[in-house]
């Protein structure tokens, strides 16, 4: 499967059809929720003002990014969270790929400001791969081990 082969729709909330936004939380559901078992409480309010990045193949949602602008969660800072990728379609460069384009969303929206990201400390050198360098302690969010991380501008 090419990346170039799937759908790649770049949405507000208020965008969001209702069933988009089912598939959105429930891919969340499955992979932060069941597969992580990690019980927290997703919806952080957030999702109303983030633009949503969905990966769809045919009619099945596969992998899914939030991308945060400036102020909302860090100061000065735009974020990406939420990246997910459907267990069935890993390994195949989708989650990098991912990546990238929310990268390049935010250095387009938001040239000026760095990006500051909450990565689960097992994926700090994916992170790396980007140029995002760890800051801060480790610390425990949901009981899983994270670390802050800053890509300059």
């Amino acid at each position: 499967m090419e990346a170039d082969q799937l759908d790649w729709i770049l949405c507000t909330f208020d965008q969001l059809s209702k069933r988009d936004l089912y598939e959105v939380l429930k891919l969340r559901s499955e992979v932060f929720v069941v597969e992580q078992e990690c019980p927290y409480q997703d919806m952080d309010g957030f999702d109303f003002q983030s633009l949503h990045y969905l990966v769809v193949d045919g009619d099945q949602m596969i992998a899914y990014s939030r991308i945060l602008p400036p102020d909302l969660i860090y100061r000065n800072f735009s974020s990406i969270g939420r990246v997910i990728t459907k267990r069935t379609h890993r390994k195949i460069g989708l989650g990098r790929k991912l990546m990238e384009k929310s990268l390049q969303l935010c250095r387009n929206r938001w040239p000026e400001n760095s990006v500051k990201i909450m990565a689960q400390s097992y994926l700090l050198d994916f992170y790396k791969g980007f140029g995002f360098l760890p800051v801060g302690e480790e610390f425990l969010e949901d009981d899983i081990p994270h670390r802050h991380m800053i890509l300059q501008t």
